[in-house]
């Protein structure tokens, strides 16, 4: 396994995000040139993607281009401009409840935004594309863990949906193209900084706030959570290291990148009541469109082939991000 080469050129979409802003800055600690991506949209607080952005911004070696996935333009404006010679693909439209509502954001972040990137790799060859995929393309499925040879044909989400297609998308320009692709299926990311539509930070913001939290499934839901650092290194032992061809003509992996064990909802909910030294007030509702009972991630591959070993426990984990949010938001 070769060692994260920081003279490379590493362009990193969804720059501003929530992933993509914490593997930046570990980038530039590293010496590396990182080209920033990111539209900058209001799915949620612009002011957190500013305020991760300016701490990019402070690095010589970082540059940001402000630009849209699902313009053409901007996208080949990055490539020819800059030459990577790694990218970095995790800009998207996240959410799973969202999409029930706002399906066409979706399709055009996710399916068409991937379709430029992937024509920006085939236009201005890359040594090494890897893109987020997410756990939620493993739909229902009951046999745990995860493993990426099960199937994964009956999403239950316009989310998963592109996520799936995504994934045979980058096959299929890895086989045409002799783009080198890997994928990396995440399993529910948590941290400093982290997406405030997802439930550990809203579960924060009501209960300092004296809300009840609303908990679905009646709290009958197992979650990988898996903390933001253990991701960051995760990528970046991936990012210099592209597959070998697979036999059927094309360099493609794809990979689980999780915490391997998976916790009950309602354990999550107690550790955070614990760090932030407050109980929740809980509303219990059914299971929601498109949500699932559990996601477990089998990361064996990733432990045999780049030594993955997560080791933030949820205590640690959530410790961070409480102490974290606290000096953000003066609570």
């Amino acid at each position: 396994m070769k060692a994260l080469d920081a003279a490379k050129t590493y362009l990193v979409t969804g720059g501003a995000g929530f992933i993509g802003f914490h593997l930046s800055k570990s980038l530039l600690d590293k010496g590396a040139v990182v080209i920033g991506f990111d539209n900058m949209n209001d799915y949620y607080d612009v002011k957190l993607k500013e305020d991760r952005l300016a701490i990019l911004e402070k690095y010589d070696k970082y540059i940001f281009i402000k630009g849209d996935l699902a313009d053409n333009a901007d996208v080949f404006r990055a490539f020819q401009e800059h030459r990577p010679q790694i990218v970095v693909n995790l800009g998207a439209q996240a959410g799973v409840r969202y999409s029930i509502d706002n399906p066409r954001a979706y399709m055009e972040s996710n399916m068409m935004g991937f379709f430029h990137i992937l024509e920006g790799c085939r236009y201005f060859p890359v040594e090494h594309l890897v893109y987020a995929s997410s756990s939620s393309v493993y739909g229902g499925n009951e046999k745990v863990p995860f493993s990426t040879e099960d199937k994964v044909d009956e999403p239950v989400s316009l989310y998963a949906a592109t996520k799936k297609s995504n994934e045979l998308m980058a096959h299929a320009y890895s086989k045409l193209y002799h783009i080198p692709v890997t994928g990396l299926r995440f399993f529910t990311v948590y941290g400093p900084y982290g997406r405030p539509d997802m439930a550990y930070f809203k579960f924060t913001n009501k209960i300092l706030a004296g809300e009840p939290i609303q908990v679905y499934n009646n709290g009958d839901m197992y979650r990988d959570f898996t903390y933001i650092d253990d991701i960051v290194e995760g990528v970046e032992n991936i990012l210099c290291n592209p597959p070998v061809e697979n036999g059927k003509g094309a360099r493609y992996k794809i990979y689980n990148i999780g915490n391997n064990k998976p916790v009950k909802l309602m354990d999550y909910i107690e550790t955070l009541e614990k760090c932030l030294g407050e109980t929740a007030k809980k509303e219990y509702l059914p299971m929601q469109p498109g949500d699932v009972y559990q996601t477990y991630a089998d990361v064996s591959e990733l432990m045999r082939d780049y030594g993955f070993r997560p080791d933030t426990s949820i205590e640690e984990g959530l410790s961070r991000f409480v102490d974290w949010y606290r000096a953000y938001y003066g609570r």
